[in-house]
């Protein structure tokens, strides 16, 4: 188990040295006067500077732009919203279909200047940018953290916020390497998303990689598949891993589905049996956050906070 953190101290060390290295350069986002060019996820697209009316599909982006005073939200989708989003449910804000499901119609009437996706209204990127100039702030897997900086440029450039989204990102970065502090040699973790009564646990570079790579928990096994919805596990797998902490997304509550929540769920012998049960060790994240709007700052700020105050109390 030494050789496998040491492994994990040196691969952390690895990120620091490449986001202390990352170059806004990668970022390619050209202006003139009036637009300003933007390379995304899903193409290249042509953008007003500072639009005043935009669709924003992507709750990490509403985040972003709320964190950052951007006034230009005019629609956002239906549904289950984290707490610190839910003003967005207000009646002045139209409500253009859901993550999935976009309403053209409604969009079109609209007009708006820019739309904003992410990886669940992916695949209607081409339709929806018939409509309006659409970008694509998708966060990746492996590279989480410059994901997260990138997007938050490019709203700073769009905008004209750049002193601001330049603030944000140190405040992030500052505030994740003092977690990081508080993380090292506190022992090794376990992801895990309850669903449907189903256990699914997450390793490095899968969806909630940036618990790793950027909060500097290390992980408690090497031997998960990366798979969207993470790999299926019992609760006997937990108790052979052991880990020394759990950390819990519980996508039912996030998606506002009744069923037995995380923490039934987990509430058995064998869980109870691994160091994180008997340390009580189980941190349960904010699922709305984490599930639905990954990537946001509010939601990052807040998981910061949690995070460093359960490893706080392992002393």
């Amino acid at each position: 188990m030494i050789t496998k953190y040491l492994k994990w101290v040196a691969s952390i060390l690895m990120v620091a040295i490449s986001f202390a290295t990352f170059s806004w350069a990668d970022v390619s986002v050209n202006t003139d006067n009036t637009n300003i060019t933007i390379h995304h996820a899903s193409g290249t697209t042509s953008v007003p500077a500072s639009p005043q009316k935009v669709v924003v599909f992507d709750l990490a982006s509403l985040d972003n732009m709320n964190r950052l005073g951007i006034k230009a939200v005019a629609g956002v989708p239906e549904g289950k919203k984290p707490t610190y989003l839910q003003q967005f449910d207000d009646a002045q804000y139209e409500k253009i279909g859901t993550l999935f499901e976009p309403d053209y119609e409604k969009i079109a009437a609209l007009q708006p200047d820019l739309i904003i996706i992410s990886s669940r209204t992916q695949a209607k990127y081409k339709d929806l940018s018939k409509i309006a100039p659409t970008i694509d702030l998708t966060v990746g897997n492996e590279n989480s953290l410059a994901d997260i900086e990138r997007n938050v440029s490019i709203l700073g450039k769009v905008f004209d916020k750049e002193k601001e989204a330049e603030e944000e990102i140190a405040k992030l970065n500052e505030s994740l390497a003092k977690v990081r502090e508080n993380t090292k040699g506190k022992g090794m973790g376990l992801v895990l998303m309850t669903s449907g009564g189903k256990i699914s646990a997450f390793g490095p570079k899968s969806r909630f990689d940036i618990l790793h790579s950027s909060f500097g928990i290390a992980p408690a096994t090497d031997k998960l598949t990366v798979e969207k919805h993470g790999q299926l596990i019992s609760p006997e797998f937990i108790l052979e891993t052991n880990p020394d902490w759990l950390l819990v997304i519980d996508r039912d509550a996030a998606i506002g589905r009744e069923g037995q929540s995380a923490e039934q769920l987990l509430n058995n012998e064998l869980v109870q049996r691994t160091t994180a049960g008997k340390k009580n060790q189980i941190v349960y994240l904010d699922s709305w956050s984490w599930y639905l709007a990954s990537g946001g700052l509010t939601g990052l700020s807040e998981a910061v906070q949690q995070i460093n105050e359960a490893f706080t109390k392992s002393e």
